[in-house]
Order: C-alpha cells, then sequence, then structure tokens
C-alpha cells in the first residue's frame, strides 16, 4: 500500500457522465449502495437521455448520475459537483456547468478522439483537454478504454464486451480516492453474472485494476474519507422512490388484508413500479401489463368493484387517456390509486425529464363535476408512507385517490429507515355482507355520517346491485336524468371529498417560527431544495420557516391559518405556476411562486436568493 494522506471531508457530490451505453446509471447506483452501507447520508440525482439508444457520442446520448454525500443530514443532490467523471467530450460539454471552480474533473481519454470531439460540437482542432480551457479545474486524465483492454488481454471476450467493463474500472478508481471497501460490488457481481464465469471474472479483474491504478499513480497524492453521517439510530437501506412506493402498497395490502391487483400499461418514469410489484406474486400482489392506459385503468376498476384494492400506474400522458375512466370510478365511489409519476410536458414531453405539472390535472382534468382526493410524496422514502396513507383514505372513504410522484423522486435514491410491520397502523376494510335488521332490499348509495356508500363485493346473496357511469338517484343507485337530483349527487360527491379533511393530520410546520417574514410553502419533489434553503437562512437569523404538503386535496384544516402568519409566501415548483393558482383561488392571498421548468431540480442557491429578495 503505497504511503498517501488521507484527507476528512464533510461532504461531496461526484457526477459520473458519459454515454449511455457507458454503464454511468450502473456505476452510481453501484457507488450509491456502497455509500449507504458505509453510514453516510446521501442523495442522488440519475440524469438519462429519452432515447432508448440515443446516437453514441452525441450531447443528447449523455447519461449522468449525480450522487451527494455526506457525514451530515443532507436533502439534495447537491447544486453544484466536487468530481466530474467524463468518459467522452460530449459528457464533459454538457456538465461542465454544473461543476465547482477548482473541482476534480477524471476525463476517459478515449473518449476525447477527433470523432468524439465533433460529435459533441467542439470547433474543429479543439480538444478541451488540452487547450487550457479546464485551467480553473483540477484535471486527471487516463485511458479507461486501453487500461481496460490491458487488464483483459488474457481473456477470450470480444473488444465489444471487454470494453462493456470500463465503468468498472471507474468504480475501483473511486473506491480506492474515497479509501471504500469494494465487496459490496464483488457480491453484487458476484450475483449478477454468476452463471456467466468468464463476464464475472472479467468484472472483477478490472474493477480491482482501477483500484490498483489509483493506488499507483502519482497524480493523486490524498485520499478523502467521510465519515459516517449522525443519524436516528436504526436499520438503514438505500432505496428509489418507484421501489418505495412498490413496497407500500405491499405494506397497505397486508395491514388492510385486502389483495391488490395491478392493472396498468408501461410508461416511463412509472413502469419500475409494476417490474417491482410482478415479483411479490406469494403476497398475492397480481399484476397485468394491458394494451393501453385505458385498459389498464378499466381492469383496475374492475377489480375494485369485485372487492380488491385496484392499482394503476402512469405518467402524464396516460392521465390524460385515463380521464373518463377515473370518472366511472367517481361516478361508482369505490377504491382505487391512480398513481401518477410526472415528467416533462406537454403531449409525450421529456419521458426522462422531472417536472410537477400535472397537479392541475390531476384537480380539474376530467369532464363534469369530478373532485378526487389528492396525495403527493416529496422524498423517495417518502413514497412509502404516502402510498400507504393515499391507500387508506381510498378504503376509508370509498373513492379513487391520485397519487403525484415525480421522475426525480422516482429514480432518486435516499437511506431509508425501514419500518417494522408491527409499527405500521392497521387499515380496516368493511364489505358489506348481509341485508341489516329491517332492511327490505339494498342501497348502494346510503351513506354514512362521512357520506361514504357501503361496499358490497358482487355475488353477495341479497345484495344484488348495479352501478354505472350514468347519473345514479340518490340512495337507490337507479339512473336518473333528474335535474334536482344532480345537482344533490354533485354536492355530496364534493362534499364527501370535502370531509376527508376532518380524518387527516393538520399541516406541521418542517423548519421555522410558527410566525415570521417568510413561509416557503411546497409540494412534492422540491422538498429537499427548500429544507435546505430554509435552514441556511435560519442559521443566519431570518424569520424563514417551511411547510411542506401532503393532501393536496381537500387541504388539512389549518392551512388557511399558517398561511396568515407570514408576511409573504412563496411557493416553488417545477412547473409555471400550480399549486400557486389554487392557494390564490382558495385563501385569497398573494402569494409569489418561482418556477423552474428546464427538466431538472431547484437547486438549494436559487431558492435562498429567491427569499433574500422577499426579505
Amino acid at each position: 500500500m503505497s504511503n498517501k494522506t488521507i484527507q476528512q471531508l464533510e461532504d461531496v457530490v461526484i457526477k459520473f457522465a458519459g454515454d449511455s451505453g457507458d454503464g454511468m446509471q450502473l456505476t452510481g447506483t453501484q457507488f450509491s449502495n456502497n455509500t449507504a452501507l458505509i453510514g453516510n447520508d446521501l442523495s442522488t440525482f440519475p440524469d438519462f437521455p429519452a432515447e432508448i439508444r440515443a446516437p453514441q457520442g452525441t450531447l443528447p446520448g449523455v447519461s449522468g448520475f449525480q450522487l451527494h454525500f455526506s457525514s451530515n443530514r443532507i436533502f439534495t443532490p447537491g447544486d453544484a459537483c466536487d468530481v466530474l467523471v467524463a468518459m467522452n467530450a460530449a459528457a464533459l460539454k454538457a456538465n461542465l456547468k454544473g461543476l465547482k471552480k477548482g473541482g476534480i474533473i477524471i476525463a476517459n481519454t478515449d473518449g476525447f478522439d477527433s470523432k468524439n470531439l465533433r460529435l459533441a460540437n467542439y470547433p474543429e482542432g479543439i480538444n478541451p483537454l488540452e487547450d487550457g480551457s479546464l485551467v480553473d479545474y483540477q484535471l486527471h486524465t487516463m485511458d479507461v478504454t486501453k487500461m481496460t483492454r490491458e487488464a483483459l488481454k488474457e481473456t477470450t471476450l470480444g473488444m465489444k464486451e471487454k470494453d462493456r467493463a470500463k465503468n468498472m474500472f471507474v468504480l475501483g478508481f473511486l473506491y480506492w480516492l474515497y479509501d471504500r471497501d469494494m465487496q459490496s460490488t464483488v457480491n453484487f457481481l458476484t450475483e449478477k453474472f454468476g452463471k456467466k464465469q468468464e463476464i464475472l471474472d472479467s468484472n472483477l479483474k478490472v474493477l480491482q485494476a482501477g483500484y490498483n491504478f489509483a493506488d499507483t499513480v502519482e497524480a493523486f497524492s490524498t485520499r478523502y474519507k467521510v465519515e459516517k453521517a449522525r443519524m436516528e439510530p436504526g436499520t438503514y437501506r438505500s432505496i428509489t422512490g418507484n421501489t418505495a412506493l412498490a413496497y407500500g402498497l405491499i405494506a397497505a395490502s397486508q395491514k388492510a388484508d385486502l389483495p391488490i391487483f395491478l392493472g396498468t400499461y408501461p410508461i416511463t418514469p412509472a413502469s419500475d413500479i409494476l417490474h417491482e410489484l410482478s415479483r411479490y406474486k406469494n403476497f398475492g400482489i397480481r399484476t397485468f401489463q394491458a394494451e393501453d392506459e385505458i385498459a389498464g385503468i378499466a381492469s383496475a376498476i374492475g377489480a375494485s368493484y369485485g372487492g380488491h384494492m385496484g392499482v394503476t400506474t402512469t405518467s402524464g400522458p396516460g392521465m390524460a387517456l385515463k380521464g373518463e375512466a377515473m370518472g366511472l370510478a367517481v361516478m361508482l365511489e369505490i377504491p382505487l390509486l391512480i398513481i401518477d409519476i410526472q415528467r416533462g410536458g406537454p403531449s409525450t414531453g421529456l419521458p426522462t425529464k422531472t417536472e410537477q405539472s400535472d397537479l392541475l390535472q390531476a384537480y380539474y382534468g376530467r369532464n363534469g363535476e369530478c373532485p378526487m382526493p389528492i396525495v403527493s410524496a416529496s422524498t423517495p422514502s417518502d413514497c412509502f408512507d404516502g402510498i400507504f396513507e393515499a391507500f387508506r383514505i381510498a378504503i376509508k372513504h370509498m373513492t379513487p385517490v391520485i397519487f403525484l410522484s415525480d421522475g426525480y423522486i422516482a429514480n432518486g435514491a435516499e437511506p431509508w429507515k425501514f419500518p417494522k410491520s408491527d409499527d405500521l397502523p392497521a387499515i380496516e376494510v368493511k364489505f358489506k355482507k348481509a341485508l341489516d335488521e329491517g332492511e327490505e332490499q339494498y342501497l348502494p348509495y346510503q351513506r354514512d355520517e362521512n357520506l361514504v356508500r357501503p361496499w358490497a363485493i358482487p355475488g353477495t346473496p341479497g345484495l344484488e346491485h348495479r352501478i354505472g357511469g350514468l347519473e345514479k338517484q340518490n340512495i337507490t343507485g337507479n339512473v336518473s336524468y333528474d335535474p334536482e337530483n344532480h345537482q344533490v349527487m354533485v354536492k355530496i360527491r364534493q362534499e364527501k371529498v370535502d370531509r376527508i379533511a376532518d380524518h387527516i393530520p393538520l399541516q406541521k410546520i418542517e423548519v421555522g417560527p410558527d410566525k415570521g417574514k417568510v413561509l416557503v410553502l411546497g409540494w412534492g419533489s422540491t422538498f429537499g431544495a427548500i429544507k435546505s434553503a430554509v435552514l441556511e437562512l435560519l442559521a443566519e437569523g431570518h424569520e424563514v420557516a417551511h411547510a411542506h404538503l401532503r393532501h393536496l386535496r381537500p387541504f388539512p384544516k389549518n392551512l388557511e391559518e399558517i398561511l396568515h402568519s407570514y408576511d409573504h409566501v412563496l411557493i416553488p415548483e417545477i412547473n409555471n405556476g400550480q399549486l400557486i393558482r389554487i392557494i390564490r383561488d382558495q385563501f385569497l392571498i398573494p402569494a409569489h411562486g418561482y418556477n423552474k421548468i428546464m427538466g431538472v431540480p431547484i437547486t438549494k442557491g436559487e431558492l435562498v436568493a429567491k427569499i433574500r429578495e422577499l426579505l
């Protein structure tokens, strides 16, 4: 082992960037899992192209993975990077603006030949690694491709297969640089390629070669170490939003003793939920990949009518297609979960880029007066609790519920202290099993004190009934075209959703005083940036607070009181101003907006500057 110094760091932001075939997502995920295992707090932001195989070496084909890890609590993947790993010229060009001055660039020289420079739109004869343009950074070049091939010269693998292991060289290099044990990745590779010995051996060899190269090269005289984060004791794992959401559904299903039926159609960035849930048939989960979005939700409605919890997953374009069927579920008044993992729009928009622009669609995007409760998640691990709550509301109030997440939450990862089953509340399911005493016939729209109608499984003797999409007569459920009855039913359906406010927690202040100068009100994936910005300003002595909404319809009962307790309300959103419209409409307050619609998250720095303006 060479005699090199180890420098302690509090936190580090690394961006892995390369062509979409370079394995940057896998590299980032492995480094993240390793980071979670040693006990750092972490936050990730995967950023990949929409095309399955964008043209190699071009700017649209750049795939990135940003990881922020720290010995302190952190809430964002970081505003700017300390280290940029650039596998080719396009990766450097696309990501250099996000690197701190003085930051480290680790560049694969093989990705900077004349062809790659031309594809990345550098002027003829210009190579950024050689022209002095990177003088403000610590540039380290290495020919990853050549060294990977050298490590594998004894194997019978073809050149293409050898080059696929390049990302393992980079990973080994970084494990040395940050004083890491590589065993977690060795275990991962053994599990993944256990039946393909030659591929397993080649990956392990290249991983070790990258580690050894970093150890022997003179350029790095210092290694870095980030100590364990001071976190609440417990067992943690790294988890992405979509995986946490799938686990939340399974947990709710077990607590309600109610089987789940997922009727869905694959769409980015929601497809992982289908993939994950399909692995858990042992928990009574049934998954069905339908021929289109409409068939997906229609099958889920059928499952709910039959006494299961129907679930459908989608993104904005699929929400538009499901609109009429969502109206049917509102008319039927049955439990159903519509999970929308938002992405950039309109139309097919930006499939792999994040946006929060479906809130107004969730509120109003159906024909007629069609109110539905809306619940949202704020971080990857929060998807577990959020979907559990949406499941509870759907069952308790016999209503379809929209659950909002987005691409940033879905694909991002953070440590999750997972709960024990015993710590989760039971979800009570009441099926009507027979006619009550004195009841002559089953009346499907006879309601309780919360305006909730009974749930009877078709085929239950004595409880024969018919429901459908045409307007219902109050109580009997017969088809009715009577104008007075229609008004009564519209008002009842709205009132039923409004009354859910009596059964959800009051809004709390995340950080900051109960009264003050600025309240930053957020929803969804702006959570980390808002909390980080507000904590920074609180440390400077400013009267700033942060409240974050989980329940978007109905709002918590004390929200109006909170909004009137501050001189200014700022609402940051990754859209053109949607929650702000609803808040202004319902509470008549002159809220300020901060909107970013670039397919990337709002940063802490941007918010700090905006809050300072209001102060």
